[in-house]
């Protein structure tokens, strides 16, 4: 009997670049690696007897992939839709189980505060939604619609009525702005704050270097050494930081802060210095800004909105102390982690860049304008938020 001819393939450039892509690729499964390089090999001329041979592989299986790939391109790469068992449950029992995870328990009147997988299951048999479901196809339903009620976000109401305008003011003056005007060569901008109750845990056996396929261990069990608080000036755009340890937080541990910045130069003869601080009660309100100018007159206070530390970019340098210093802590005692502090700030100093500060006065008005449409679509939340 005649011998069917194989089918020729004549490949286009895009198709001949993904096809290498994934005949080479060792992030691409077997099979479909496989596949490509097969079609590759068609493509040049070759029949299917020599690429079986080649490969190592069947001849139906050389023939298969040939023939599929010439009647639909690379989709005919992929592995044909299959049958498979009877499905155990119904779409509207699915339907129901990912009504019931959109819901908060305490709605349905089970003393949880929010959804687990396993929960989810014991809860719809108990509701008679199916006779017996797993964890792990609850799971997977979620996983469909990207729905996950174990875990949880927090929010805040902007209730400062004065936030706008007290926000654009810090991020004109990341911007080198005051007043619409820009700031001069002498005019520093300084973002201050205090990170409190910084512990000295002294671990009962020493921590453990990392070594191969093991993390470093650190001893659960500590004695507490006290804690203190860590002050911290952050020039924004010179990238400096100016740092103390306290006992306590309070106007005069502030103070001291800004004398030891105000004290040296550029800041000391600087024509104007901006103190960016929040609403902590160490610098809180007129008071603090009237103190702070009765003891160095071209320093001025800026405050931040209420809920709006996140604004103080002297945030992002704690976050790197935490990242960097404390965690994970192990120190002997408080004197160790006033050294380890003032260290890191010579090393910080030495190499630092000032952040990439993207967000803008434009930014924070479409902020604004999309929680004025939430609200207008939610006036209940709108009503609470007046309440409060």
């Amino acid at each position: 009997m005649p011998v069917a001819a194989a089918c020729p393939i004549a490949l286009r450039a895009f198709e001949r670049e993904r096809l290498k892509n994934m005949a080479y690729s060792h992030k691409i499964e077997y099979r479909l690696r496989v596949r490509a390089q097969i079609v590759l090999h068609a493509a040049r001329g070759r029949s299917n007897a020599r690429i079986a041979r080649e490969m190592g592989l069947h001849l139906d299986t050389v023939r298969r992939w040939r023939s599929r790939f010439a009647e639909r391109g690379l989709g005919g790469l992929r592995d044909r839709a299959r049958s498979g068992r009877p499905p155990a449950f119904t779409p509207l029992q699915v339907a129901e189980v990912k009504a019931l995870a959109c819901r908060l328990p305490a709605e349905t009147g089970v003393p949880l505060s929010r959804w687990s997988c396993p929960e989810l299951a014991r809860e719809a048999v108990a509701r008679g939604i199916a006779t017996f479901v797993s964890a792990s196809t609850v799971c997977r339903w979620l996983a469909d619609d990207a729905l996950k009620p174990w875990q949880h976000r927090s929010w805040i109401f902007i209730t400062d009525p004065d936030f706008q305008p007290r926000a654009e003011r810090v991020l004109d003056l990341y911007a080198r702005t005051w007043d619409g005007v820009p700031l001069d060569e002498d005019e520093y901008v300084i973002s201050a704050d205090e990170k409190t109750s910084i512990q000295a845990r002294c671990r009962c056996h020493p921590t453990l270097a990392p070594g191969q396929a093991r993390a470093m261990r650190v001893n659960h069990t500590y004695g507490r050494g006290g804690a203190l608080a860590y002050l911290a000036a952050y020039d924004v755009h010179r990238a400096t930081v100016f740092g103390r340890c306290e006992s306590r937080t309070g106007i005069e541990p502030f103070m001291n802060l800004v004398a030891q910045v105000m004290s040296v130069e550029p800041y000391a003869s600087a024509k104007r210095v901006f103190w960016i601080v929040d609403n902590g009660s160490s610098h809180r309100g007129k008071k603090a800004a009237d103190r702070l100018t009765a003891a160095f007159p071209n320093a001025v206070m800026v405050h931040t909105p209420v809920h709006g530390s996140w604004l103080n970019q002297v945030e992002i340098y704690f976050s790197v102390v935490q990242r960097k210093v404390v965690s994970p802590n192990d120190f002997t005692d408080l004197t160790e982690v006033g050294d380890r502090l003032r260290a890191f700030e010579d090393r910080y100093n030495a190499t630092a860049q000032p952040f990439q500060w993207k967000f803008t006065t434009s930014d924070l008005d479409d902020l604004l304008a999309r929680l004025d449409r939430h609200t207008a679509d939610h006036p209940e939340e709108s009503s609470l938020r007046l309440a409060a």
